[in-house]
């Protein structure tokens, strides 16, 4: 494998039905981290991955509200965060840190 060529997939900040809002209303939520877990997502959650985009407004969908173990994600201000084992996370990048993001496109 590559290094540096993983691919990257987004991170929303989405209300109940999906639709993207901005990343302040998802401040202090936690973070899913167990797939099986019964316990339901809160109004706002983060989003990860799928189709879509990062307007305000924007359908996601395919994606999913639990992150995905060894997968990096961007958030629309280019945040990059990588998950490790699903059981915790390392941030990197910064505010557009390293040109990821805000495409408004599908992903990338």
């Amino acid at each position: 494998m590559l290094a540096g060529c993983q691919k990257r997939e987004m991170q929303r900040c989405v209300d109940e039905n999906n639709r993207v809002v901005d990343d302040s209303f998802c401040a202090g939520q936690p973070q899913a981290q167990d797939p099986n877990s019964t316990v339901s997502h809160p109004y706002y959650h983060f989003y990860y991955g799928g189709w879509g985009g990062y307007g305000i407004g924007t359908q996601a969908g395919g994606g999913s509200p639990v992150p995905k173990a060894g997968t990096t994600y961007v958030s629309s201000s280019g945040r990059t965060t990588t998950i490790r084992g699903g059981f915790g996370s390392s941030m990197s990048g910064g505010e557009g840190g390293d040109g990821a993001g805000h495409s408004g496109g599908a992903g990338e």
